[in-house]
């Protein structure tokens, strides 16, 4: 073996080793506290209901177990078993080598790559989900979304792959270049045409109706100068019992969206800071920022891929005989998440900044930290939180702050 693949086979091997030492570590802490509710809870949430959200906590750690193994099993296949240059030797005998059989090559091989994880996503909503009274959804409906999903990834993906992949005919060696500024051009369209044609095949979104919320959230809206036409609301409750609220879009595109979920367990008031939470990420620029940091990575992606096309050893490494810039493409997509897991803990620590930046927003907004903690608290106790990760857990997979972090920051003001 070359030291091209030692280096990936001990980069997965790391990672595994990485990702199951951090549950281990935070299953031990949520059992330390398991029948001792942590003083700063008492009298939110009853010890039964306590011990169930660690029940929760403790059944998807060991789930995540068997998810990181078999992902790490399957990568493992793909990348030394020799099937990538026997698939693609086979594929361009068939098709031949143009963009337009590369890019459905690409479409193929990752269809392929995710079949062995649906059993997992299956037991995940039907098994454990239903286990802890969470799923709402049914067969069909989890069926329906994933051909859905492969058709959208079709319709979308295929004509995007293409023209990436004849860049290179028409531009020659710059052609990362451009591509990175055709892919960053596609995702601020997708933000915009997500909300509006993308999610409804999936969700229903109806206007919030006349009442007391819609006319404090219109009240709260224009106070902190935001102005909407409309605030959506999802029906989430066909798929699941968790609660969840999302601002999406920019410009006159914007949308803040409510799961009806959240509307049948907050009050109004509780809504109220709900909606200036997500207010804030607006207000306070965390999406252009969030959008740049993605600008920048993108651009450092498509240099390491358009490196890695000119690189005879590195086809060669994985049983090549020619430079597919498909392959290459492929290859990195595969292989991307082995370093990126390190980086997690960086981007989380950005996105935990700016939740307390925005919770910071809301308490202005709503006259103190009664609405907004209240709105957390419950939230965590309707979705079984996990109220005492481990510090380095929650550090590096959260990208929110615990419970306990943001009621404690939303105190001190």
């Amino acid at each position: 073996m070359c030291s091209i693949l030692w280096l990936v086979a001990a980069g997965l091997v790391a990672r595994l080793i990485a990702q199951i030492w951090l549950s281990v570590l935070n299953e031990r802490e949520v059992k330390r506290h398991k029948h001792a509710l942590p003083e700063v809870f008492r009298g939110m949430i009853e010890p039964q209901e306590y011990e169930r959200s660690v029940d929760y906590t403790l059944a998807k750690g060991r789930f995540s177990h068997v998810e990181h193994v078999l992902d790490a099993a399957v990568l493992a296949i793909i990348v030394f078993s020799g099937i990538l240059p026997w698939a693609w030797t086979a594929w361009t005998g068939l098709v031949g080598a143009a963009a337009w059989s590369g890019a459905l090559f690409l479409i193929v091989v990752m269809l392929a790559v995710s079949i062995p994880g649906l059993p997992l996503e299956w037991w995940a909503q039907f098994r454990l989900e239903e286990r802890f009274g969470f799923n709402r959804g049914t067969l069909g409906l989890w069926i329906s979304d994933r051909i859905k999903g492969v058709a959208i990834g079709l319709v979308i993906g295929f004509p995007l792959l293409w023209l990436l992949l004849k860049l290179v005919d028409w531009i020659g060696g710059l052609w990362w270049l451009v591509g990175w500024g055709v892919l960053f051009g596609f995702q601020l369209v997708m933000i915009v045409i997500y909300p509006m044609w993308i999610l409804p095949l999936f969700n229903k979104l109806t206007p919030l109706p006349e009442g007391e919320v819609l006319h404090r959230l219109m009240e709260l809206a224009g106070r902190a100068e935001f102005p909407t036409a409309t605030i959506q609301v999802m029906d989430g409750s066909k798929r699941s019992a968790h609660s969840n609220a999302f601002f999406t879009g920019f410009g006159r595109f914007r949308r803040i969206v409510l799961f009806d979920t959240l509307l049948q367990q907050l009050t109004p008031e509780e809504l109220e800071a709900v909606l200036a939470h997500e207010i804030g990420h607006y207000k306070l620029g965390h999406i252009p920022r969030m959008l740049a940091l993605s600008a920048v990575s993108t651009l450092g992606a498509f240099a390491v891929i358009g490196w890695l096309a000119s690189s005879p050893m590195f086809f060669q490494a994985f049983g090549f005989a020619d430079m597919p810039l498909p392959v290459a493409f492929l290859l990195f997509v595969l292989l991307a998440g082995i370093p990126a897991f390190w980086f997690t803990p960086l981007t989380n620590a950005l996105s935990r900044r700016h939740e307390y930046e925005a919770d910071a927003f809301a308490r202005m907004m709503t006259g103190g930290p009664g609405p907004i903690v209240a709105a957390l608290r419950k939230l965590s106790r309707k979705n079984l939180s996990n109220l005492t990760p481990h510090p380095v857990f929650s550090s590096f997979y959260y990208s929110h702050p615990t419970l306990a972090e943001r009621e404690s920051a939303v105190a001190r003001g």
